[in-house]
């Protein structure tokens, strides 16, 4: 299981400059908010977070996008807000929390029209900032490493948007790495 002390490492290990109490503070945040809530694997929500912000670590990524990866869930699963965020973390990352939660909301009646909204909404949203894709494309990574324990029809409505909408935007990025 990974734990902070491991994506502070993998943070400071290419940018020993960086300012870690944001991540730091981002994952207390994130694990008081998430405190009960389990996964349909039966893991601690938590989890989740830590390996989206892990994903990103590994990019080598900035702080910020980093701690978006521990914060991604909580305006979307808990009763925080986007003002609270800002109060606690800033303007730039309620905006990158707020860009993930837009398009994590995204639903659709058929795939052929939520295949074209939503390369629409993404590319709308790396105009802005490339970070919410980002941010967004590890969410969906880590999400299919755990969806054998979603129900079979959701697997394969995951799976559909996963391999017509987020694999072939993850290539076009050169992250080919993150295609699942």
């Amino acid at each position: 299981m990974l734990r902070l002390g491991d994506i502070v490492d993998r943070v400071t290990a290419y940018n020993p400059a960086a300012e870690v109490e944001l991540i730091r503070k981002a994952y207390v945040f994130s694990a008081k908010v998430h405190q009960g809530q389990v996964r349909l694997s039966g893991e601690p929500y938590l989890i989740h977070p830590m390996e989206v912000s892990g994903i990103l670590a590994d990019l080598n990524l900035d702080v910020i996008t980093v701690a978006v990866g521990l914060l991604h869930d909580t305006v979307e699963d808990t009763l925080t807000t986007l003002n609270e965020i800002e109060r606690l973390f800033g303007g730039e990352v309620r905006f990158l929390v707020d860009g993930v939660t837009k398009i994590s909301r995204m639903a659709f009646s058929n795939i052929e029209e939520q295949a074209a909204e939503n390369i629409r909404k993404m590319i709308l949203a790396m105009a802005q900032d490339i970070r919410v894709v980002l941010v967004k494309l590890a969410d969906r990574l880590h999400n299919m490493k755990t969806l054998e324990y979603v129900p079979p029809e959701r697997q394969h409505r995951i799976a559909q948007e996963t391999r017509e909408i987020y694999a072939p935007l993850a290539n076009r990025l050169g992250m080919g790495r993150l295609k699942c």
